[in-house]
């Protein structure tokens, strides 16, 4: 799958670039930031400013993620590096668990759908 580059304003402090090029590049937005400061506070704050500038006048904003129908599966990223994007073990094995307990309340419910009355009537309809 092709990485695009986007200004991310829903997760970004000013225009959403750093959290944009911090999702572009898998890190983390608090380091991405600490770089542009960096860049800006040791001489070259003309070039860093000019090309943040630039990055928010170029680039689309992040469009939303479109969900498809009601399957939505999360894609869970460890965090191997403290710099990397993604989530802790614990954090991943939280949403997992709650998907899962969201899964089995689904399961459930199409579980008692199919045992009743209403789905053999609902069939025999659909053989007409």
């Amino acid at each position: 799958m092709r990485k695009t580059l986007f200004r991310d304003p829903k997760n970004g402090k000013l225009g959403g670039v750093c959290a944009g090029l911090a999702e572009y590049f898998g890190v983390e937005i608090w380091l991405m930031r600490i770089l542009a400061v960096t860049a800006f506070l040791l001489g070259v704050g003309f070039f860093a400013t000019v090309a943040y500038i630039a990055a928010w006048l170029i680039l689309d904003k992040m469009p939303l993620q479109r969900k498809e129908q009601q399957h939505q599966y999360t894609e869970h990223n460890v965090k191997q590096k403290p710099w990397q994007s993604g989530q802790s073990p614990q954090q991943i094995l939280h949403n997992v668990e709650t998907e899962l307990g969201r899964s089995e309340v689904q399961i459930q419910k199409m579980e008692a759908y199919v045992t009743s009355s209403a789905f053999k009537v609902d069939r025999e309809f659909n053989k007409l």
